[in-house]
């Protein structure tokens, strides 16, 4: 009879912590969909918010920490936005996901992307100190993650904003923005709640540059 009992304390048990993962996983898929479609700083500010109960809740998880500091980096490139204030609270976050899963790539790529966002508060004092630290965070996460298109994204964002006189440029940009767009093809998420954005962004920046070559090319053919 104890031994029945045992065994279906366990069921039971299993049971609980099946639905309850079930119930987390089907929450997270929600609001990261909301996330897929919207970069406005209100809609990106509730997420946030609902990602941190989320990890309040799920205390052994690292994706919500993750996500809510998605939320903010992203809200810096909003107009008006508190760029610093921003990068803090995805610091925070992320530092609370790093210390629940080290040497990820996702979370180090994330790094890279909050540090190519404190550059645009002032470009000339903070370009050489954040866009090496940049830099560097984007080559550890291809280390860490070789399949991860993410970095390579990033990578292409830099060049992309950087000015040709300083080594960047549309031209300079766009191997990196094809490189992400194989990558993006082929790359498969680790689950259903797992980091896949910027295929989307790659590809509109990808666009950029080929339109910037193709005004180029008209222009030299009128001169002609």
């Amino acid at each position: 009879m104890k031994k029945m009992m045992t065994i279906v304390a366990l069921i039971s048990t299993t049971t609980y912590a099946t639905a309850q993962n079930k119930k987390f996983i089907e929450t997270m898929e929600h609001n990261i969909a909301i996330l897929d479609t919207t970069r406005d700083a209100s809609v990106l500010q509730n997420q946030a918010n609902m990602f941190e109960r989320i990890g309040n809740a799920e205390k052994n998880e690292w994706l919500p920490k993750y996500y809510a500091a998605y939320c903010y980096v992203n809200m810096t490139y909003s107009p008006k936005a508190d760029i610093d204030t921003w990068c803090d609270k995805a610091e925070s976050f992320l530092k609370k996901a790093d210390s629940m899963s080290p040497n990820n790539s996702e979370i180090i790529t994330l790094k890279a992307q909050i540090a190519s966002a404190r550059i645009s508060v002032n470009p000339m004092t903070r370009g050489q100190k954040y866009g090496t630290m940049a830099g560097e965070f984007r080559e550890q996460a291809k280390k860490l993650d070789a399949t991860n298109p993410r970095p390579y994204f990033l990578d292409g964002t830099a060049y992309f904003y950087t000015p040709p006189m300083f080594g960047g440029g549309k031209d300079k940009a766009k191997p990196s923005f094809e490189k992400a767009k194989t990558m993006f093809e082929t790359f498969k998420p680790a689950s259903s709640i797992a980091p896949h954005w910027g295929k989307g962004s790659n590809e509109y920046y990808l666009k950029q540059c080929d339109k910037d070559s193709t005004d180029k090319k008209d222009s030299t053919t009128e001169k002609k």
